[in-house]
């Protein structure tokens, strides 16, 4: 009996390979994991910033080997990594995240649209053989809705520097073992080999997201979800890992092409040890005389106190701010800007926040940060272009929203 055991196991071919993959999110995406270089507008990918690596599509068998010879030849280790990918193989995962460590990578959530590929597609044979050609390619660079899930996160944290931006999405969910059997071995002899791939597949988990620096509460959370489904990190769990430890993080400006098209930026802001608060900013088209200039914010909806914003550029005393209105847990403010403020503006590198809270027991509470601009002057170029200036009411997406507090600097001469 012993002996016919052993014949069992022995000819059983038990493929472990662990796989972290929802087919239902690759549409779209290449079926392997494919690499390349882009090149965009000035600051695409941040303040000085417009070359990058593009990193998407499914982790295939393949892939490390692939990425390895591919960056052995990119001299420049702190060109930052844009990665877009569903998931797949895990232990393709775990040795490219440990070359990108050995590189002292920049890893950061985006999608890379290449210019010369065909509208609507990215997929296409021809757009692929470009991508895989070697050379650089013009590209368009967002990070909205992007996401780096499953197994892509493994890659993810294998980097020293990590930014996943208020509109991009790192999700987590247990793995699944894919076991191929040949022969016809007892239904015990399987589910014991399962059990202990399982538990050895846990462990290697485990000692790769600790050996990254990242808290053990990632593993712990990881081990509660189902495969079927996928748990999308919060800002506070981002935080809190140790993944994307930056206590302000932003999206760049970005130019929303809708009927009434406007630019917009968002930030989360850590408020607490365990809270970040969504913001969000939107400048509209400009009649002859202002700006219309609009802020929202989440809220502590129990706070009792009531707030003031003031917004001011770089090198001007020009400012604009005043009492926000509340709504459940949001606030708005919504005012005017002069043409003055505006050049300034455009002009700055950042705009800088102040919101005080007066508090019923007559204490303040003072909150200050700055918000980067960068992009900013390109993207109102384009507005302006899309806009019908007028001498009639400034074309706005926001419906009217009586700010019977709200202050602004007084309108000037109209902007040339």
């Amino acid at each position: 009996m012993l002996a016919r055991i052993l014949l069992v196991v022995a000819a059983l071919s038990i493929s472990g390979a662990l796989h972290a993959e929802t087919p239902a999110q690759k549409a779209g995406i290449p079926s392997t994991l494919t690499i390349y270089l882009a090149k965009g507008a000035p600051d695409a990918c941040g303040p000085g910033c417009d070359r990058w690596i593009a990193v998407e599509g499914e982790i295939d068998g393949g892939a490390a080997p692939r990425i390895r010879r591919f960056l052995a030849a990119i001299k420049d280790t702190q060109r930052p990594i844009y990665f877009y990918s569903p998931g797949g193989n895990v232990d393709q995962s775990y040795a490219i995240g440990r070359l990108l460590r050995s590189r002292k990578a920049v890893a950061r959530v985006g999608r890379t649209t290449v210019t010369a590929c065909a509208a609507g597609t990215q997929i296409d044979a021809a757009c692929l053989k470009m991508k895989n050609a070697g050379g650089e390619l013009e590209a368009e660079l967002t990070t909205r809705n992007a996401m780096c899930n499953s197994a892509c996160g493994y890659l993810f944290l294998g980097a020293t520097s990590r930014e996943v931006a208020p509109d991009a999405a790192l999700a987590v969910h247990n793995s699944r073992l894919i076991f191929r059997v040949r022969g016809d071995p007892p239904p015990q002899i399987i589910a014991e080999a399962r059990q202990r791939r399982m538990a050895s597949a846990e462990r290697e988990r485990a000692a790769f997201i600790t050996s990254m620096g990242i808290s053990r509460e990632l593993d712990a959370l990881i081990h509660t979800v189902k495969f079927e489904n996928l748990h999308v990190l919060t800002r506070s769990e981002l935080y809190r890992f140790g993944i994307d430890t930056r206590p302000l993080a932003e999206t760049t400006w970005r130019l929303e092409k809708s009927a009434r098209p406007y630019v917009r930026k968002l930030a989360v802001l850590k408020t607490s040890e365990s809270s970040f608060r969504t913001m969000e900013w939107r400048l509209s088209c400009e009649s002859r005389t202002h700006v219309p200039l609009w802020f929202a914010g989440e809220i502590d909806e129990a706070s009792t106190g009531t707030s003031t914003l003031l917004m001011t550029a770089d090198a001007s005393d020009k400012r604009a701010g005043g009492a926000p209105i509340r709504s459940g847990k949001y606030e708005t403010w919504r005012g005017n800007i002069d043409a003055d403020m505006l050049k300034a503006i455009l002009a700055s590198r950042s705009l800088h926040v102040r919101e005080t809270i007066a508090m019923p027991d007559d204490k303040t509470d003072e909150t200050k940060f700055d918000i980067d601009l960068t992009g900013l002057a390109s993207l109102w170029s384009q507005l302006k272009s899309s806009c019908a200036l007028s001498a009639l009411s400034p074309i706005s997406p926001w419906p009217p929203v009586p700010q019977p507090n709200a202050s602004a600097t007084p309108p000037a001469a109209p902007a040339p």
